[in-house]
């Protein structure tokens, strides 16, 4: 079994900064890709940002210079950096994992529960 618990959310008035923490347990033998997505209501859920085993970054084009996705590789942990927080930032940020839980299995994409994002004055 493979989880993904992800802390760091609440509320923030714009312009403030939020850091979200994503940790990955379990039978993880080896992680590809991990990175972070959101969902606003009424909307679909779209990347926000992603990081590589190597370390390579993409970003969504509205969160770009503003938020930054970091990897500690011995903790299985991804941490998103959010600074200049707009209100349209305001959603529920999702952790996903792209991981192989031993040398014989493919890899598979795995989420976290979500953690509330709210920026408001």
């Amino acid at each position: 079994q493979v989880q993904l618990v992800e802390s760091g959310g609440g509320l923030v008035q714009p312009g403030g900064s939020l850091r979200l923490s994503c940790a990955a347990s379990g039978s993880i033998f080896s992680i590809s890709a991990m990175g972070w997505y959101r969902q606003a209501p009424g909307k679909e859920r779209e990347l926000v940002a992603r990081i590589n085993s190597g370390g390579t970054t993409n970003y969504a084009g509205s969160v770009k210079g503003r938020f930054t996705i970091s990897r500690d590789n011995a903790k299985n942990t991804v941490y998103l950096q959010m600074n200049s927080l707009k209100p349209e930032d305001t959603a529920v940020y999702y952790c996903n994992a792209i991981l192989r839980t031993s040398a014989i299995t493919y890899d598979m994409t795995y989420w976290g529960k979500g953690t509330l994002v709210t920026v408001s004055s």
